[in-house]
């Protein structure tokens, strides 16, 4: 189980993201548009480095749902291979039986 406090921080860029991804697509379009002058593409990536830095969807990590773990994420499912492999042995995912041979 990851700590508490990195799964709060996770939460908290997720809001970011979300809260900022209007205004950051809206800059980027223009620091990219080669019709602009100059000036507005420069005044426009000053904008975009002025906006939080965790409000960046690269930031964010891929972490289970259920433990918080970021490494073994299957992004399908948005668990883990361990949270998947106990609540499959619980039988709580449809479908999944623990294979014997």
């Amino acid at each position: 189980m990851a700590k508490d406090g990195t799964i709060q921080t996770q939460k908290k860029r997720e809001r970011l993201v979300a809260k900022y991804a209007a205004k950051r697509a809206e800059l980027k379009e223009i620091a990219i548009d080669e019709s602009k002058s100059m000036e507005e593409r420069f005044a426009a990536r000053l904008k975009l480095a002025e906006l939080p830095r965790n409000s960046a969807p690269n930031r964010l990590r891929n972490r289970c749902n259920v433990s918080g773990r970021p490494r073994g994420y299957y992004r399908k499912l948005k668990m883990s291979r361990i949270a998947l492999r106990e609540l499959a042995n619980q039988g709580l995912v449809p479908g999944m039986t623990k294979s014997s041979w």
